[in-house]
């Protein structure tokens, strides 16, 4: 039965990791509870960092593309 097994999930070794991991999380209960919360933790946390550390600066200085080049070559050349 193990051969056919393997049969089934492939040659390479590659199908071999990526089946072994995904046998292992079927098999999880806490686990995967786990792993959800730890993705709903860091997709809110880098919302939140992008909107707080990385605002869109350049849009409140000029409307076109052109405009906010200019903006940012004068504040490079003329510190």
């Amino acid at each position: 039965m193990a051969q056919s097994e393997d049969k089934l999930r492939g040659d390479n070794w590659l199908q071999r990791v990526f089946y072994f991991y995904v046998d292992g999380f079927k098999a999880m209960t806490l686990g995967r509870t786990l792993w959800a919360i730890i993705a709903i933790k860091v997709i809110v946390f880098f919302v939140i960092v992008r909107f707080i550390f990385f605002p869109n600066f350049l849009a409140g200085k000029a409307d076109t593309d052109e405009g906010k080049a200019d903006y940012v070559r004068h504040e490079l050349v003329n510190p």
